[in-house]
C-alpha cells in the first residue's frame, strides 16, 4: 500500500517520478490569473493566525463547510478564528476524494512542514503549529518561498492600481501586475448598479460619460492606464460568448436607453456586450495583450446568502449554455478584421471541452505557436480528473507541448502548492503513456515538455 502524500504522490510510474522530480518539481511560477489582493502584497501582510490566512475569503471549503451541516455563522458569521478554524478542521476527514481533502494536506505540508492529517483531534496542534510558523510567512515571503516570478492580480478598469505602483517601486523581486477585467461594464441586468458604475468610470477617467462614445473613451483610457502599469492582459467572466452584427447607432441607442433607466430586451442586451467586448478586444490586439475568456459559470445561484455575504459566497455552479456558434462568430469577427489578440478560453462545463479545444484550433494563424490557447482545468474543474480531460481534449485536438500550463484562480496566498499539484498530474499522464508504450522514453524532450508547460511557455506567450 502506497503512504498517502509521500514524495511520489500522484507519480505512479518511474518515469513520471523522474520528469516531475528531475525537471517540474523545481521550476519558477507563473501565476497569470488569480485574484490575490495587492494592497496585502504591497504591505507585506502578517496574518494574525491560520484562519486569517486560509479560510476567510475561500469559497471552496465554505461550500464543503456547509455541505458538512456546519452553521453559517461559524463559516462567514462572527464566530471566533480559532472555532472557526475547528469547523474546518472536524469537516476535512468528510472531505475524501474532494480535491480539497489533497489541497489541504499539501498546504499543510508546504509551508508549514504539517504531516499529520488534519480532523478534530488534530486541530488545536496544528492550528498552534502554523501559527508559530506565521510570522516569518508574510505575503511576500510566501510568494518567494513558492518560487514565484511573476502574478496577475484581477482588477477593475476604475481601481487606482496604486498598490501595484508601491510594490513595483519597493524594489520587490516578484513580478505583481495588473489585469483589466471590465466585466461591469457589459453588466447590463441590473441598470442602477450599470449607471453607478458609469458614473464612477467618468469619474476616475476624468471625463463625461453621457453617450455611448464617451463611455468607451473613458474605458479606453483606463486600458492605456493599466498598460502604462504593466498590465499585458484583459480577463473577462462571461456566461457564454456573444456574437451579433451591430452598428454604432445600435450600441448608442442601447447605452442611451440603460442611462435613462430601463432595461434592455435580451436581444438588445445580447448585441451590446457583444460590440462592447469587440472594441474591448481590438484595443487588446492594438496593444499586444492576451486576452483571457472564463466561460460558463452561473454565479449567485443562493439569493439569501448573496443578500448576507456579497457576490463569491461559494453559491456558484456549472452552466449549460450552447456556446459553440457564437463563440466561433465572435472570435472570427476579430480575425477578419485582422483584430483577433493572443487568446485563453476556459471551459467550466466539461461536456464542451473538445468544443473548446478544436474551436481554438480554428483560429491558430502561424504567427505565434499556441496563439490561440485552451486554457487550463477552471474552478470547478481545477482537480485530478478535471484537469487530466482538459489536458487530454487538447492532446487530442492540439498540441499539450504548447500549452500554458496552470494558474491559481485563486485568493490565498496558501494554494501555490496548485502547481505542484498540476505538475504532478501532468508528469503522470506523460509518464502512463511512457509506460504503456506509447509514447517514446526521450526522457530529454519529454523533460523539456513538462519544463515548457510548468513555466517557459507562460514566459514567452505572456512577455512579461
Amino acid at each position: 500500500m502506497k503512504q498517502f502524500l509521500d514524495a511520489d504522490f500522484l507519480l505512479r510510474t518511474e518515469t513520471a517520478k523522474r520528469l516531475f522530480h528531475d525537471y517540474a518539481k523545481e521550476m519558477p511560477v507563473i501565476d497569470y490569473h488569480n485574484h490575490l489582493p495587492p494592497d496585502e502584497i504591497a504591505a507585506d501582510r502578517q496574518f494574525e493566525n491560520l484562519t486569517a490566512a486560509w479560510l476567510k475569503g475561500d469559497h471552496y471549503k465554505w461550500r464543503a463547510m456547509r455541505a458538512n451541516g456546519v452553521a453559517e455563522e461559524d463559516i462567514t458569521g462572527n464566530t471566533d478564528d480559532f472555532t472557526r478554524f475547528k469547523r474546518w478542521a472536524a469537516t476535512v476527514p468528510y472531505t475524501m476524494r474532494n480535491p480539497l481533502y489533497h489541497w489541504t494536506h499539501m498546504e499543510l505540508l508546504n509551508p508549514f512542514g504539517v504531516k499529520q492529517l488534519l480532523d478534530a483531534d488534530s486541530a488545536e496542534f496544528v492550528y498552534n503549529h502554523c501559527n508559530e510558523q506565521l510570522p516569518r510567512f508574510t505575503t511576500r515571503a510566501l510568494l518567494e518561498h513558492f518560487k514565484v516570478d511573476t502574478l496577475c492580480t484581477t482588477d477593475d478598469p476604475c481601481d487606482t492600481l496604486e498598490y501595484h505602483q508601491a510594490i513595483s517601486q519597493s524594489g520587490f523581486k516578484v513580478k505583481v501586475l495588473p489585469t483589466f477585467r471590465p466585466d461591469k461594464a457589459i453588466g447590463t441586468e441590473d441598470v442602477a448598479a450599470f449607471n453607478v458604475y458609469a458614473d464612477r468610470l467618468g469619474t476616475v477617467a476624468g471625463r463625461n460619460t453621457d453617450t455611448y462614445t464617451q463611455f468607451m473613451d473613458a474605458l479606453h483610457s483606463r486600458h492605456d492606464y493599466f498598460h502604462a502599469n504593466g498590465g499585458r492582459l484583459s480577463d473577462h467572466g462571461i456566461s457564454t460568448f456573444y456574437a451579433a452584427d451591430f452598428t454604432m447607432e445600435e450600441l448608442t441607442a442601447s447605452y442611451a436607453k440603460l442611462r435613462s433607466g430601463k432595461l434592455l430586451t435580451a436581444a438588445e442586451a445580447n448585441t451590446f456586450k457583444a460590440g462592447t467586448l469587440h472594441f474591448i478586444c481590438e484595443w487588446n490586439h492594438e496593444r499586444g495583450w492576451v486576452q483571457q475568456f472564463h466561460v460558463g459559470a452561473i454565479r449567485n445561484n443562493n439569493s439569501r446568502l448573496m443578500k448576507r455575504i456579497g457576490a463569491d459566497a461559494g453559491v456558484d455552479s456549472i452552466g449549460d449554455w450552447q456556446v459553440a456558434q457564437a463563440m466561433s462568430a465572435f472570435l472570427d469577427g476579430l480575425d477578419k478584421k485582422d483584430k483577433l489578440a493572443k487568446t485563453v478560453v476556459y471551459n467550466l462545463n466539461p461536456a464542451y471541452n473538445e468544443v473548446f479545444a478544436t474551436m481554438v484550433g480554428n483560429f491558430q494563424d502561424g504567427t505565434v505557436p499556441g496563439k490561440m490557447q485552451f486554457g487550463s482545468g477552471w474552478w470547478f474543474l481545477d482537480q485530478k480528473d478535471g484537469m487530466e480531460k482538459q489536458m487530454n481534449a487538447l492532446s487530442n485536438m492540439g498540441l499539450l507541448s504548447r500549452f500554458v500550463g496552470m494558474l491559481t484562480d485563486s485568493r490565498s496566498f496558501l494554494s501555490y502548492s496548485r502547481h505542484e499539484y498540476f505538475r504532478r498530474i501532468l508528469c503522470n499522464l506523460i509518464g502512463n503513456d511512457v509506460e504503456n508504450g506509447e509514447l517514446p522514453a526521450d526522457i530529454n524532450w519529454l523533460g523539456k515538455m513538462v519544463q515548457d508547460i510548468s513555466y517557459n511557455n507562460a514566459k514567452t506567450y505572456f512577455g512579461f
